[in-house]
């Protein structure tokens, strides 16, 4: 194992790294208040300073008179200081003491309202700043979709087919070669962070994510046994799915010897790895130009129709792989496209209108495929058409005079990075001037939450690193 960076240098360290720039900025409501602050001081001592004038100069015009204006008793002194008094009391009373207080109230009772809204604020001026706000860079899943997903379409074997229910998943197994079902149980069982449990009822419960949900029901409804499949082969070593690798990897041990790496992941990136497709027969071919062309329009076919999009393959390996060694990046074969369906949340759509009417911009910033992200924001009435959706990559390699002109018309931002999004949010803070609000719900949002003025973290997943 060679060790290429260590602390602040690894992907880890550089999403801490952004959490510390900057400070606690003021929010629009201290600025106002601070400005008004000012205004009335500024005219409190302006008329303190004319008062003490006036009355100053009747005591001097008095003794001028009087011929005494080298003379001055303790009498004079006093009258002196009482009109300084006045003056001072002038300023004293100008500044407005109680309206700290009076705003300090006010934010505390909205925010028992919004705990009441199951809402938790964290911080008294996050009540005020939502107020303010005129942009928000929005999650998808789980925030604008309601996060309860199923598998409706795949293609096996180059073959589309749809699924729903038990079914239509058992007359695709009769279609689909006995090895191809196979390798395909034994891809989802064992390359997964899920697991198929029996609760007190005797039935099947499926524990995960909805994502790792979605992909075991499918599993399961083509016939296959969890624990029979995890107890055939050993699991060597495993790569957890991560926002930057936009995959997740599994070494096993086969039974009859040798070893098997499985991958799965964002379609167009494993796709990628792949350098062999499996056919209608279950024989492996090479993936020429013309069968990647194809799988790459079944791609954005299933992404047109606003399916989350999944990409599963394998790779044979020889014997002797360890833990210590890295699971290979290239070489696999495509099994299949795995279509999730994951519905937009009721009311998404009128909420995004009104968010409209109010001047507010709303912008989506997910992770998923372009051609996903652009039908659910359709969908949503986020993207429209003077509205750009852009790819992450592509976001990257922009300069920043190429921000300037792109960042105003951003509404989609499609297989980003939470650098990605944390640049998004920095531009529109720091360039535009905007009061921006970041939806997340996992600590890949981090970054982009700490910069936004107002971090909405969602869900049960919490967002604290």
């Amino acid at each position: 194992m060679l060790v290429t960076t260590v602390g602040m240098r690894t992907q880890w360290g550089k999403l801490m790294a952004t959490l510390s720039e900057g400070g606690d900025d003021e929010t629009p409501l201290q600025v106002k208040l601070n400005g008004v602050a000012t205004i009335i001081g500024q005219i409190g001592l302006f008329f303190a300073v004319i008062t003490f004038i006036v009355l100053s100069q009747g005591l001097f015009s008095k003794k001028y008179h009087e011929q005494m204006l080298l003379s001055w008793s303790g009498d004079d002194a006093l009258e002196l200081l009482e009109h300084f008094a006045i003056a001072v009391t002038i300023v004293v009373v100008a500044v407005p003491e109680g309206l700290p207080l009076a705003v300090t109230l006010s934010l505390a009772f909205a925010m028992k309202k919004m705990m009441n809204d199951k809402a938790l604020v964290r911080h008294l001026a996050a009540c005020e700043t939502m107020g303010s706000a005129t942009t928000i860079c929005s999650d998808k899943t789980g925030t604008l979709t309601t996060n309860h997903m199923a598998v409706v379409k795949a293609c096996i074997c180059g073959n589309i087919k749809e699924v729903n229910g038990s079914q239509n998943a058992s007359k695709l197994r009769s279609e689909l070669p006995e090895i191809v079902i196979k390798t395909l149980l034994e891809s989802i069982f064992n390359n997964t962070g899920g697991e198929v449990v029996i609760n007190q009822d005797g039935k099947y419960q499926i524990l995960g994510t909805p994502t790792e949900t979605a992909l075991l029901e499918f599993a399961l409804s083509l016939g296959g046994d969890f624990k029979a499949k995890r107890d055939e082969t050993k699991i060597v070593k495993v790569e957890p799915f991560n926002s930057t690798k936009k995959r997740m990897s599994v070494i096993l041990e086969l039974p009859g010897g040798g070893c098997r790496a499985h991958c799965k992941g964002a379609s167009e990136i494993v796709l990628a790895a792949c350098d062999k497709f499996v056919d209608e027969t279950g024989g492996v071919h090479p993936l020429d130009k013309i069968t990647a062309d194809k799988l790459n329009g079944i791609i954005d076919s299933f992404a047109g129709e606003a399916l989350r999009t999944l990409c599963l393959a394998y790779k044979d390996m020889e014997e002797g792989f360890s833990n210590a060694d890295h699971i290979p990046l290239q070489g696999y074969t495509c099994i299949g496209i795995i279509g999730i369906k994951d519905p937009v949340r009721p009311g998404v759509k009128e909420s995004v209108a009104t968010c409209r009417a109010a001047g507010i911009m709303v912008r989506m910033v997910t992770g998923d495929n372009i051609n996903t992200a652009k039908a659910i924001a359709r969908e949503c009435g986020i993207l429209t058409e003077d509205g750009i959706a852009i790819e992450g990559p592509e976001f990257r390699e922009k300069s920043l005079a190429e921000l300037l002109e792109l960042v105003p018309k951003i509404q989609v931002m499609a297989r980003s990075s939470p650098l990605d999004k944390h640049t998004l949010v920095k531009h529109l803070r720091t360039t535009f001037n905007d009061v921006v609000a970041v939806t997340g719900d996992g600590t890949n949002d981090a970054p982009a939450l700490h910069e936004a003025d107002i971090g909405l973290a969602m869900g049960i997943a919490g967002t604290e690193v």
